[in-house]
């Protein structure tokens, strides 16, 4: 089972921008049901897609720099980045489908 990475301020330039398969970033909170609730999806999502896409956690309570930079004002906000850039971005819950909808695209075949 491939465990989500819990990225930082510090961390998410080298875990996310440099990395070379696409990164789906969730912005999200402890105190937020629809943040807690996403989890499970996620690691589904990574588990089963481990080769086409790292899947990464970001606390915006403890990570205000990078929370202010990818301008997210709402959890959870999903944001795929591919090449550095930001390729997709979801707001709100999603099931597992609508999120793999969106993202398989940006998958390398």
């Amino acid at each position: 089972m491939t465990t989500l990475v819990n990225v930082t301020d510090n961390s998410f330039d080298p875990e996310v921008l440099k990395c070379d398969i696409p990164v789906l970033a969730n912005f999200g909170a402890e105190w937020a049901a629809p943040s807690q609730n996403l989890l499970p999806v996620l690691q589904e999502i990574a588990t089963e897609h481990s080769a086409q896409v790292k899947v990464v956690n970001v606390d915006i309570e403890s990570n205000p720099a990078v929370t202010a930079v990818r301008n997210v004002l709402s959890v959870p906000t999903l944001i795929l980045f591919k090449n550095a850039q930001e390729v997709v971005r979801l707001e709100g819950s999603r099931d597992k489908q609508g999120i793999l909808n969106a993202i398989n695209p940006y998958f390398d075949q």
